[in-house]
């Protein structure tokens, strides 16, 4: 008989070395993930970066960039990052290496540990109001109304954009659904760094009386009575669609009765009372 031939045991050296390349596999994905840099990215003030000197492990430095768009590196002293790229930054900090005669073929890394700068503030009635980084150059109203969730069902048809350009005060109204309505919406600007978005409370109008469900409602645009008085469900069984009273101030301030037409367009804050039947 010959002797049972055993399978030969896999070396533990190869067990470790699979299991520390998947581990760093892991890490190095995780920390992608974590520390997203895409690479039209601009850095601004407020962003915090790693730089790295390949074989000069002693000019490694982790810094803020400043309010001027400065930081502060060793050798070098300060340098003006702000509005450059990832790439463009290691560029002008090689160079000055360089040409200050510090490094004869520097290698620089940077990393962006901490993204602070380039943000633009939303407010108002969305679902996810805050601030939000400009991870890429072209970012656009429409884009920072979906990182915020977009709008509330009480938020109004316009966002407000206002900021700065070419050092001037900058505001501008902006149509909500022509965003997306029409195909080539001028109004779909781009945003920049310290801009904010306002999203306003819709416009109501208010309906009491003899109404099914009396209450304040959300102006549609060009809203008719008649579609107001379908909002609070029309008329009771005593209440008259042809009984209207229509209460709505002017620009003095004073409020102003009428009898309106079902046609007629409604205005924020017109208020429908609904009269009984005369039968």
């Amino acid at each position: 008989m010959h002797p049972t031939t055993l399978p030969r045991p896999f070396p533990l050296h190869a067990w470790l070395l699979r299991l520390l390349l998947a581990c760093s596999l892991l890490l190095a994905a995780t920390a992608q993930a974590q520390n997203p840099a895409p690479q039209d990215y601009r850095l601004g003030a407020g962003d915090t970066v790693r730089m790295q000197v390949f074989q000069s492990p002693d000019l490694t430095v982790e810094t803020r960039v400043s309010e001027s768009g400065t930081i502060s590196v060793p050798l070098i002293g300060s340098i003006g990052i702000g509005g450059l790229s990832l790439a463009e930054a290691e560029r002008k900090i090689a160079t000055a290496f360089k040409s200050g005669g510090f490094l004869q073929q520097p290698q620089v890394n940077l990393v962006l540990v901490q993204v602070r700068g380039n943000q633009v503030s939303v407010l108002g009635q969305v679902n996810r109001p805050g601030r939000f980084p400009l991870e890429i150059a072209n970012t656009r109203v429409s884009d920072v109304l979906a990182m915020a969730g977009g709008v509330m069902p009480s938020g109004d048809d316009t966002v407000i954009l206002s900021g700065t350009r070419d050092g001037k005060p900058f505001r501008k109204f902006i149509d909500i659904p022509a965003l997306f309505l029409v195909q080539d919406a001028t109004d779909n600007l781009l945003v920049a760094a310290g801009d904010t978005l306002y999203v306003h409370r819709a416009p109501v109008f208010y309906i009491y009386g003899e109404a099914q469900r009396a209450g304040p409602y959300r102006i549609e645009r060009n809203m008719t009575v008649m579609q107001g008085l379908a909002m609070g469900g029309g008329p009771t069984n005593r209440g008259s669609e042809t009984r209207l009273r229509l209460h709505r101030r002017d620009s003095h301030g004073q409020v102003q009765q009428t009898t309106p037409q079902l046609t007629d367009t409604l205005q924020p804050n017109d208020v429908i009372y609904v009269r009984e039947s005369l039968f």
